[in-house]
């Protein structure tokens, strides 16, 4: 049961008398000969009613989680955060599914995936709607077991560090902390824990979904830097796509990139699929990209090494591990995994000189035995 209170029927009177109510099949009018109320797809139609019929009707069971619903998100809600109210009736499924059918759920719980995290919207008696938000390793787990919070700024320890103690210069890498969770959130606070863990991810997901989202693509984006970054311009496109593929992808980004290398030309790496999206490089892209625009002035050379075909695949393995992020998961008896520690400690033993040089082939052989040049150290 529903429990409508004197707050909202003062309201719903009020909007009635003044402009009418006409929100997520219900409508009431009001005119010379009292109130009408109706609701859509349905045998509700009442006439000629008095102020006092309405408070009473409102009550009814068929009518009242209508009158509720249309207090919360019309009174409570409002429509001065459109972003914030965008998401929360997205969270409910608000636009596809009939407000009967959306309490059902809601008293159960409706969850939403938001990158690594998991939204959950509840009902409370009077209609008002209450968020839980936590990781989704945590998903199931008793809230007893978790470490609470209610303010959305206590996000920002959170999202700060990963569960080495690493520091997150991005905080939509996949890599947040799990074992918290936030209760008892209003809309409002919910939507700020979001973007205090994934900054600007509510409102880039809704413009994208009205159609206004501003795209920066790399070209833009290299030609505005200035200072020791304005070498990125220089990186080739070819060299955009790596970059792309390094960086840009759901292993080490939560967002779904939308940005190319210019409106014309479409990157071949892959955008990802996540919930929101991104609409520029970011600073840690160009920050990358510098390095790697240094790198591609090198020009290529030939080397010739002593290797055993095993030991080929596995530089390759401690490649693609390391890329991967894997070494973590590599078990330091598991000596048939390429990466393993104990197999690449092996190897440096066996294939590298006393200056560092594998299969004693220095990087620069005509600046010295050991290779090491001034060049170096820039790098």
């Amino acid at each position: 049961m529903t429990d409508v209170r004197d707050t909202q029927l003062d309201a719903l009177l009020d909007r009635a008398a003044d402009s009418g109510v006409d929100f997520d099949g219900l409508r009431v009018t009001a005119d010379s000969d009292g109130y009408t109320l109706e609701i859509d797809d349905s045998d509700v139609r009442h006439e000629n009613l008095t102020g006092s019929d309405v408070r009473a009707t409102a009550k009814e069971d068929d009518v009242a989680p209508y009158v509720t619903n249309w207090y919360y998100w019309e009174e409570v809600v409002g429509h001065s955060g459109r972003h914030r109210r965008a998401f929360l009736r997205h969270a409910e499924g608000a636009e596809e599914h009939s407000v009967p059918e959306r309490y059902e759920a809601l008293r159960s719980g409706l969850q939403t995936e938001w990158g690594d995290v998991l939204v959950t919207a509840t009902l409370a008696a009077d209609g008002h709607r209450r968020y839980e938000i936590r990781h989704a390793d945590d998903e199931g787990v008793d809230t007893a077991e978790l470490d609470g919070y209610e303010d959305p700024l206590a996000a920002r320890e959170i999202a700060t560090y990963d569960e080495t103690g690493r520091y997150r210069p991005l905080k939509t890498a996949p890599s947040l902390v799990s074992g918290w969770v936030f209760s008892g959130l209003d809309g409002r606070d919910a939507a700020e824990t979001l973007d205090v863990l994934y900054p600007a991810s509510v409102a880039n997901w809704n413009l994208e979904r009205e159609g206004e989202l501003d795209v920066t693509h790399w070209r833009d984006t290299a030609e505005r830097q200035t200072g020791i970054y304005d070498v990125v311009e220089e990186l080739p496109s070819a060299a955009v796509d790596w970059v792309a593929e390094a960086c840009c992808v759901d292993s080490q980004c939560l967002k779904r990139r939308e940005w190319e290398y210019d409106a014309d030309h479409e990157l071949d790496a892959d955008g990802g699929d996540g919930a929101f999206p991104c609409r520029e490089p970011c600073s840690l892209v160009v920050a990358a990209a510098r390095k790697w625009t240094k790198l591609e002035e090198e020009e290529t050379r030939t080397y010739e090494f002593e290797l055993t075909p095993s030991e080929k695949e596995q530089i390759e393995a401690i490649i693609d591990a390391v890329a991967d992020d894997r070494t973590d998961e590599i078990r330091e008896a598991d000596v048939y995994e390429g990466a393993n520690r104990y197999r690449a400690r092996y190897l440096r033993a066996k294939r590298f000189d006393d200056e560092g040089n594998l299969s004693g082939t220095a990087t620069h052989p005509e600046d010295g035995e050991d290779g090491h040049t001034e060049h170096d150290d820039e790098h």
